[in-house]
């Protein structure tokens, strides 16, 4: 398969899926290895970015997904009566900072790091889908471990954790107010994707 039917193939499943696809699944339909697939992914990505389109390709770990560009983000909204979910509270902030710089992590351990409760604010979390259980502590009583998603990457407009900004050397104390700059970002992108097709995101 040539470059073109490999990036008209992406883009045809990206668009009729609504949700990431792993690259891999694309490559063993398509006939090519995963690393083609990821070429003709960026060149796609390219071609939208320079050619100001309104959609993106976003690319998060191993997965593709086609997005309504951010900047459109209040027109597309608008258009399908979307209501915008409500901003993150600063705790809820905190709390998924911590996540996310941590991972994977339990509810106490969290509230280790805050010195409060965080049972209420983890719930928000898992259900806006921003962390998801990934296992259980092999302790006594047996937490569940926590873990942020890839709905959490496409917020912050990044394809892994290692493109989070980095962390300087804190105690625990230092690290809320750090970590409060830091997520900033966080609230700058919660509404700037829509996946194509997904009317919760």
């Amino acid at each position: 398969m040539d470059n073109k039917a490999l990036e008209s193939t992406i883009e045809a499943v990206l668009f009729a899926a609504g949700e990431p696809v792993p690259a891999g699944r694309i490559a063993s339909v398509a006939g090519v290895v995963e690393d083609e697939v990821f070429a003709a992914a960026k060149s796609l990505a390219d071609y939208y970015s320079y050619s100001q389109r309104g959609i993106c390709l976003v690319r998060t770990d191993d997965k593709l997904q086609l997005c309504s560009a951010p900047e459109y983000a209040g027109e597309v909204i608008h258009v399908l009566e979307k209501r915008r979910p409500p901003k993150l509270s600063q705790t809820s902030l905190e709390v998924l900072a911590i996540c996310a710089y941590f991972q994977p992590v339990t509810r106490a351990y969290v509230e280790q790091v805050r010195g409060v409760d965080s049972s209420y604010t983890m719930g928000v979390l898992l259900e806006r889908g921003l962390i998801e259980s990934c296992g259980r502590l092999d302790v006594p009583g047996r937490p569940t471990i926590y873990k942020t998603t890839d709905l959490f990457l496409r917020s912050m407009g990044i394809t892994n954790l290692s493109e989070l900004p980095k962390l300087p050397d804190m105690t625990s104390q230092d690290s809320i107010s750090k970590l409060n700059g830091i997520i900033e970002a966080i609230k700058a992108e919660e509404n700037g994707q829509l996946a194509i097709g997904d009317s919760e995101d």
